[in-house]
């Protein structure tokens, strides 16, 4: 291998969103960086086949706002 080309591959603490940590390594951040997850296997519909709404910083709100009248018929 090269030297000098590769990134710092150093050990990141992962907290998932049910608030469980591990360590893992990662070219992320700096040594001993935390990393929080907003979406995860344990809470992403893909995974858990059940539909949640997680509305962060009111972009659903934002989004419905933005978009009610599309769809509507005027008579």
């Amino acid at each position: 291998m090269k030297q000098n080309i590769h990134p710092d591959y150093h050990e990141v603490n992962i907290i998932m969103t049910d608030g469980t940590e591990y360590k893992t390594y990662s070219c992320m951040g700096a040594p001993g960086d935390t990393l929080r997850l907003d979406i995860d296997p344990k809470s992403h519909p893909a995974w858990t086949g059940v539909q949640r709404m997680i509305d962060s910083g009111g972009q659903v709100a934002k989004f419905n706002k933005r978009f009610a009248g599309i769809g509507k018929r005027s008579s």
